[in-house]
């Protein structure tokens, strides 16, 4: 028996009750881009996306079970969205930096890294290389930037710095992230080539670990598979996973979700498909966002076929990151969507639910890990 839980990063179905605190009125990331593009979505329509509550309300008639999730933690980011769908809710927002690192701390980081730092500001990664890469390679200074996310993120030209030297340093900055500036990730962003420059694939997240007892830490301890893919483990700091698969696209995660599915295990699946989020949500690339949404969805129809009579699929998000949102380029403060697929999977209109946490609890139940879980699901869809 297995669980795969596909997370679409940045897939937001609808703006939370509370998005005026984050500066995201009107965001609705599926909405706004079927409104921008003929969006076509079969596998996943016929699990039910669009009979969610909040969507289009589709006569047809689903074939999963579906809801949508009011996320429970103080945040839209990666790190928040993720703990919460393995069960560890976020009462007090991590910390975020809008008007840069304070002198003090930017003063301690100078003296660990050995090197003045560049730019010190809330940025887009593409755009900082490309507005202070030269003076990177004329001086060596190291970029430091931030986002409306908890983050640190260090920037380097590969001409200029190893990629251990860069890992080295952002080691050095996590254990300076502690306390009031104990940012859920430090993230190296290698770049090379001329100007205006090309991120390479070898960004590494250092996160912190997750603050209470997640479901991997769960399914590991049970003795069964716990599989990673894509930045599933930088999220959890490498906590209750047997094995990681790291990946260079939606594509790369998506053919080795379905070689895993190929194999013969107990246990969980976890795979995080970022480019929704990194290349086309931040970027605000609308039809970029819409054809890998298609790409993902001509995969799902794949894996389907590879899912054993008692494996169950998870489809959902993070958080919302509308690519026609203009107030800013960050994550937007938005439901998101909740499609269980399986043989014994009975169609089921769940409602909203309160808590990616539903998420743990309910394939914690499948698994047998727990006999009953506070917030599962499992009876009310399966047979």
């Amino acid at each position: 028996m297995r669980a795969f839980i596909l997370v679409i990063d940045g897939f937001g179905i609808g703006a939370m009750p509370d998005c005026k605190k984050f500066g995201d009125y009107g965001a609705n990331t599926l909405k706004n881009i079927r409104h921008a593009y003929d969006l076509n979505l079969p596998n996943m329509a016929d699990m039910g996306l669009y009979n969610i509550d909040g969507t289009y309300n589709d006569d047809r008639m689903p074939n999963g079970a579906y809801a949508r999730l009011e996320e429970l933690s103080k945040g839209k980011d990666t790190t928040v969205g993720h703990w919460e769908m393995s069960g560890v809710i976020t009462k007090s927002p991590l910390p975020t930096f809008p008007n840069g690192f304070p002198q003090h701390f930017v003063s301690k980081l100078e003296k660990e890294l050995g090197a003045k730092i560049l730019c010190n500001k809330p940025y887009s990664g593409t755009e900082v290389i490309k507005d202070y890469g030269e003076e990177h390679l004329k001086t060596g200074c190291p970029i430091v930037y931030t986002s409306a996310d908890s983050v640190l993120q260090i920037a380097v030209h590969m001409d200029k710095y190893t990629i251990e030297q860069l890992y080295d340093m952002c080691e050095k900055a996590r254990k300076l992230c502690t306390g009031e500036f104990g940012v859920g990730r430090v993230i190296a962003r290698p770049f090379t080539g001329k100007y205006p420059f090309t991120r390479t694939a070898e960004r590494k997240d250092f996160s912190l670990d997750p603050t209470g007892v997640t479901l991997l830490d769960c399914v590991k301890d049970a003795g069964l598979e716990s599989v990673a893919v894509g930045k599933i483990e930088y999220i959890f700091n490498g906590r209750g996973i047997t094995r990681s698969i790291h990946t260079s696209s939606n594509l790369d995660g998506l053919n080795h979700t379905l070689e895993i599915a190929r194999e013969h295990f107990d246990g969980l699946v976890f795979v995080n498909l970022v480019d929704t989020d990194m290349k086309y949500g931040h970027r605000r690339d609308v039809f970029g966002y819409a054809e890998a949404l298609e790409e993902i969805d001509v995969k799902v129809g794949e894996l389907v076929k590879l899912l054993h009579h008692d494996d169950v699929l998870y489809i959902t998000g993070d958080h919302g990151c509308d690519p026609t949102h203009k107030a800013h380029t960050d994550h937007t403060r938005e439901y998101t969507p909740l499609l269980i697929y399986g043989c014994d999977i009975v169609p089921t209109n769940l409602g909203t639910l309160q808590g990616f946490d539903v998420i743990a609890d309910t394939i914690k139940e499948q698994l047998g890990i727990a006999r009953t879980t506070p917030k599962s699901v499992w009876e009310k869809v399966t047979r």
